[in-house]
């Protein structure tokens, strides 16, 4: 399979919330309310989060 990039990595909320070290129903507070933009994806009732948003969304938060 050459010049193919290997699939990003999607967590769902339980994973997602781990990474972050938050609960899942943290995520879904910050989903419902919009107070972070996580971009989360929805795909019928279950909800996605891509690892390079957790990433950016830690490093917006780091202290200089």
């Amino acid at each position: 399979m050459t010049g193919q990039t290997e699939p990003e990595s999607l967590f769902n909320r339980k994973r997602a919330a781990k990474y972050l070290d938050v609960a899942p129903g943290t995520l879904a507070v910050w989903d419902c309310t919009k107070r972070y933009d996580l971009k989360p994806i929805k795909v019928g009732r279950a909800v996605r989060y891509r690892r390079a948003d957790l990433d950016r969304f830690l490093e917006e938060r780091q202290r200089p």
